[in-house]
């Protein structure tokens, strides 16, 4: 999707994605190597009662979600961050995620020429429509060589 074709209001949804344990424990061990994520054993006698998933991969998993359903072919090409990170379940081997992202606002920015500021809200879903991760994104575009003149 090209910037201009984005409108606050709209919804993009994407998914099943699988996770089995053996993706949660290589994520883990080279990205957040912690007990609960890496050693099932230990893991189902901890707090969470077995394997959980980072939320570092949960969020990385949700990023491939929003570029398969709405970046890939457009003219993004940053973010300077996310707002409200919330991991509010455990991701879990066997669970299928869902994601969802919903247009809250874009922009053209005021003060640097050729550059589109979208702001949107994702929500990561499990199969039993418990929600996982929410987050706020913005996302930079290189609208420089577009004629857009959308100004909100």
């Amino acid at each position: 999707m090209k910037f201009a074709q984005f409108q606050p209001g709209m919804v993009f949804e994407q998914g099943p994605r699988h996770l089995t344990e053996e993706e949660i424990i290589s994520f883990a061990k080279a990205y957040d190597p912690q007990w609960f994520h890496v050693d099932p054993v230990r893991a189902k006698a901890g707090p969470w009662k077995g394997l959980i998933a980072s939320g570092w991969h949960t969020c990385g998993i949700a990023m491939k979600m929003a570029v398969e359903a709405a970046l890939e072919g457009s003219e993004s090409f940053a973010s300077p961050g996310l707002d409200s990170v919330k991991w509010l379940k455990p991701v879990r081997p066997g669970d299928d995620l869902f994601w969802k992202g919903v247009v809250k606002a874009k922009r053209i920015s005021n003060t640097r020429e050729g550059l589109g500021i979208l702001l949107w809200s994702w929500e990561v879903t499990n199969q039993k429509d418990e929600t996982v991760l929410e987050l706020d994104a913005t996302s930079l575009f290189d609208i420089s060589d577009s004629i857009e003149k959308d100004e909100d």
